[in-house]
C-alpha cells in the first residue's frame, strides 16, 4: 500500500498515486473521505483504504465510490452498517486493532482497571463481523515506536497483534488481509510484513526517523523546494530586518527578499536560524520569516541578481540542504516539513 494522505505527504497525492500504482502498489491509503474522493475523481481505480473517521451519513458515497473504510469500534461499525443496509448494499471495511498506540481501535488486550473481560476484544470483532451491512476484508494495527532504535515496544505490539489474530482465527474469524508494517517496520521489522505493508514516508525517499538506518533501501528524497529572489537592497550596519527588528546587520551587506514564507509552509521557527542555497552557496535566513516573504543575507555573493533561484531544501551545485536539517532546526520531524507545504505552492512532477 502506498500511503498518500495529506496530499501525498505534501508531494501531490494524485501524481504520487498514479506513479505508485504504475510501479506496483496494490492499494492506496488516505486519512479522510475527501482525500479518497479526490483520487477517484482523477481516475484512480486502485483499492483505497480510509484510515480515519468517516461519518455514517457518507456510507452510500463510500459504497458508490468503491472505498474501503476503517472501523474501530462496535458503535461506529453499527452506524455505518445501518446506513449501508438502508441502500441495500454492503460496505467493505478493515478493522483497526489498538495494540498500544492509544488512538483508534478495538483493544487487543484487556486491562484490569477498565473492567474488561478477557474475551471482550474478540467478542467486539465478532459482533462487527456479524453486521450484514459490512464486508470485513482486513484487519490491522499501527506501531507507536517502530521508528526507535530500541524496537522492544514495537515487537511487543506485534506479538499482541498476532496473538489477537490467532484468537480470532480460533473463534472462526479469518480475514483476507492482515497488516501492521509502516515505513519504519518495513525497513527494520521484517516479521511484521504479513500480507501487506503500508509505505508512507519511505515512499518519498525520507527516513522515518534518525534512528532508522536506511541501509540497503538507499532512500533518496524526491522533493526539492525552491523559490526566487524578488528584491535586493544594500543596507548599512545595524539595519533592522523584518518584524520586530529582532535581527540587525553586523556590517554593511545586501539583503535578498525571496518569495516564500510561513504561508507557504516555511516554518517561522527558522527565523534567523536556517539557511537557503543561492548560487551554490549557503546563505543565512535573517529576521523573522514572514507569511509570504523571507529575507537572506547575500552580502558574500555580490553577483546575486533578482530572479536567482533560492533552494529551501534540495540540491544546488555541490551543496545540499536536507529536509531533516530543517526539521532539526525547527524542533520537529521531516513529516511536518513535507506536509506543511501549502496548496498554493505549485508542484512540478519530473519524469
Amino acid at each position: 500500500m502506498a500511503v498518500v494522505k495529506a496530499n501525498g505527504y505534501g508531494h501531490g497525492a494524485v501524481e504520487v498515486s498514479r506513479r505508485a500504482v504504475a510501479n506496483g502498489a496494490d492499494w492506496l491509503g488516505v486519512a479522510r473521505f475527501d482525500e479518497a474522493l479526490a483520487l477517484r475523481r482523477e481516475g484512480l481505480e486502485a483499492p483505497i483504504l480510509i484510515f480515519g473517521h468517516t461519518p455514517a451519513r457518507l456510507a452510500e458515497a463510500l459504497i458508490e465510490n468503491r472505498l474501503t473504510q476503517t472501523v474501530y469500534s462496535v458503535e461506529t461499525a453499527t452506524k455505518l452498517c445501518r446506513q449501508a443496509r438502508a441502500v441495500g448494499k454492503r460496505l467493505p471495511v478493515h478493522l483497526k486493532i489498538d495494540t498500544g498506540m492509544g488512538r483508534l481501535g478495538v483493544l487487543a488486550e484487556p486491562f484490569e482497571e477498565t473492567g474488561a473481560k478477557p474475551l471482550e476484544g474478540v467478542e467486539a470483532v465478532a459482533d462487527i463481523a456479524r453486521l450484514d451491512g459490512l464486508e470485513v476484508e482486513g484487519i490491522y494495527t499501527h506501531f507507536a515506536s517502530a521508528d526507535h532504535a530500541d524496537k522492544a515496544s514495537a515487537h511487543r505490539q506485534l506479538e499482541r497483534f498476532l496473538a489477537f489474530v490467532e484468537r480470532l482465527r480460533a473463534a472462526g474469524l479469518v480475514f483476507d488481509l492482515v497488516h501492521a508494517a509502516n515505513s519504519a517496520a518495513l525497513l527494520g521489522m521484517p516479521g511484521s510484513h504479513l500480507d501487506m505493508v503500508r509505505v508512507g514516508i519511505a515512499a518519498y525517499g525520507l527516513s522515518p526517523s534518525p534512528e532508522v538506518p536506511v541501509g540497503e533501501a538507499g532512500l533518496e528524497p524526491v522533493m526539492q523546494l525552491k523559490t526566487r529572489i524578488v528584491h535586493l537592497k544594500r543596507v548599512p550596519a545595524g539595519f533592522a530586518v523584518s518584524y520586530g527588528g529582532t535581527y540587525r546587520t553586523a556590517a554593511p551587506t545586501t539583503i535578498a527578499t525571496v518569495a516564500i514564507g510561513y504561508g507557504d509552509g516555511l516554518s517561522r521557527r527558522l527565523s534567523s536560524r536556517g539557511h537557503m542555497l543561492v548560487r551554490g552557496t549557503r546563505v543565512p535566513i535573517v529576521g523573522r520569516v514572514c507569511m509570504d516573504l523571507t529575507m537572506l543575507d547575500v552580502g558574500g555573493l555580490p553577483e546575486s541578481r533578482v530572479g536567482d533561484e533560492a533552494v529551501v531544501f534540495g540540491r544546488q551545485g555541490d551543496q545540499a540542504i536536507a529536509m531533516d536539517e530543517l526539521s532539526a532546526l525547527a524542533g520537529t520531524i521531516n513529516y511536518e516539513i513535507a506536509t506543511s507545504i501549502a496548496e498554493r505552492v505549485s508542484r512540478s512532477h519530473l519524469g
